[in-house]
């Protein structure tokens, strides 16, 4: 049974896979879901190869075009090792209020990321179920202004 988090995550990845063209080669319809162990990426185009992570956020305001300044990323470990290798994946960012039912897709390109957007958070308690794990929290103070709105039904 999936966390209620999952289930934000899952409808974010099918909405852009059913609203967004493949930013590498325009195709729509291409993007395709990965499945849930890839790490670091969610969507993949099954034309061009195309790699993307989608991130779905819950905004309490009717204001599904304003960016975040912080949202929470995944597994440290696995986006570090990328990193250090100069490795980005581009970002889809579904921000939704369940409320009046308004969404927006935006996208951040890899090469506008850097290493600063990305914080480490602290590792989980030894007496957590995931003892050791370590997540991180994307930082979007600095690249608000660079995210370009895909879709919104506001």
């Amino acid at each position: 049974m999936m966390t209620e988090k999952q289930e934000l995550g899952k409808y974010g990845e099918e909405l852009v896979r059913k609203k967004c063209d493949c930013p590498k080669c325009k195709k729509s319809g291409t993007l395709q879901k990965l499945t849930p162990s890839f790490k670091c990426a969610d969507i993949i185009c099954d034309v061009c190869g195309y790699l993307g992570q989608v991130k779905t956020h819950t905004v309490k305001s009717n204001d599904v075009m304003q960016i975040p300044d912080k949202i929470l990323g995944a597994a440290w470990g696995p986006q570090k090792e990328r990193m250090d290798y100069g490795i980005y994946f581009p970002l889809f960012l579904v921000l939704r209020n369940t409320d009046s039912k308004t969404e927006s897709i935006h996208y951040l390109s890899a090469d506008l990321q850097n290493i600063k957007m990305f914080e480490p958070r602290t590792k989980l308690k030894e007496t957590a179920k995931r003892a050791g794990w370590q997540g991180f929290m994307y930082n979007l103070q600095s690249v608000k202004d660079s995210f370009v709105c895909l879709y919104n039904n506001s």
